[in-house]
């Protein structure tokens, strides 16, 4: 998923968005990014995607001066796909001074297809705003998944809706930024996780947050951050493992370090 400080997609928040380096293309309006890192945890959304061992990710963006851009991104994940893989495209444009909108999907596609597993790919828009004033800068979106094979439960596609704030403080006349993330998801119908029974099963929505601080030297960006969701411990799978540890929804520290090329 795209990450966006922390976005987690995107954002991610859960694992810091991985720095890149512009190469404009002189004639054609194009800039390449791109970037790799490595995180102690990959966490999607509050959920560990990783279990909860380190993930390696990286990054490509082409963006076109008219706001245009498309990218993939990609991490190792613990799950029997072992790899995600994510399509991005979408528009970003300033609004007004200061605010910019951008609006987009995120195709997820796991290529190692494991039979039996519905959750092989899926696809899912996005919109958000963000602004800056001074070193303060904050962002808030939505991301939405229609009803779908990889949402399916007990015979019945759900689809998924997942709301978040980020926002970030710069240290002046230092290299670091304080981060902080909040996140809610309705219904929980998260990819392939074991957090898909406790959802559907209770109703209940999922609640991510956290709260960190980056630091860049170069072209390499170091972060931690304190990552947790209110999945309760009282609600088990049927083998009795609490879906808040097996699914890797508890509270933990995250750390990254990410270079840009």
């Amino acid at each position: 998923m795209r990450k966006s400080i922390l976005g987690l997609s995107a954002f991610a928040l859960v694992a810091l968005a991985t720095p890149a380096m512009a190469q404009d293309d002189d004639g054609l309006g194009l800039t390449i990014t791109g970037g790799g890192a490595v995180v102690s945890d990959y966490r999607f959304r509050g959920l560990s995607q990783s279990s909860e061992d380190f993930a390696v990710q990286g990054s490509f963006t082409v963006t076109h001066t008219s706001g245009f851009y498309a990218g993939v991104w990609g991490s190792s994940i613990s799950f029997a796909q072992g790899t995600e893989i994510d399509l991005i495209g979408g528009f970003s444009k300033e609004i007004i001074p200061g605010l910019t909108g951008d609006v987009g999907f995120t195709y997820y596609v796991y290529p190692n297809k494991v039979a039996g597993l519905a959750a092989n790919e899926i696809i899912e828009p996005y919109a958000s705003v963000s602004g800056t004033v001074g070193p303060v800068w904050a962002k808030a979106g939505i991301a939405w998944a229609p009803k779908q094979d990889a949402y399916l439960f007990n015979g019945k596609r759900y689809d998924n809706t997942y709301l978040w704030a980020d926002g970030s403080v710069g240290i002046p006349s230092t290299p670091l930024k304080a981060t902080a993330h909040l996140g809610w998801t309705s219904n929980g119908a998260l990819r392939g996780t074991v957090a898909d029974a406790f959802s559907t099963q209770t109703k209940a929505d999922i609640i991510d947050y956290s709260v960190g601080a980056s630091a860049t030297y170069k072209a390499l960006t170091f972060g931690v951050n304190y990552v947790n969701t209110n999945v309760p411990k009282r609600f088990r799978n049927g083998g009795g493992t609490s879906l808040r540890e097996g699914a890797g929804a508890d509270g933990t520290v995250v750390f990254s370090v990410a270079a840009a090329f």
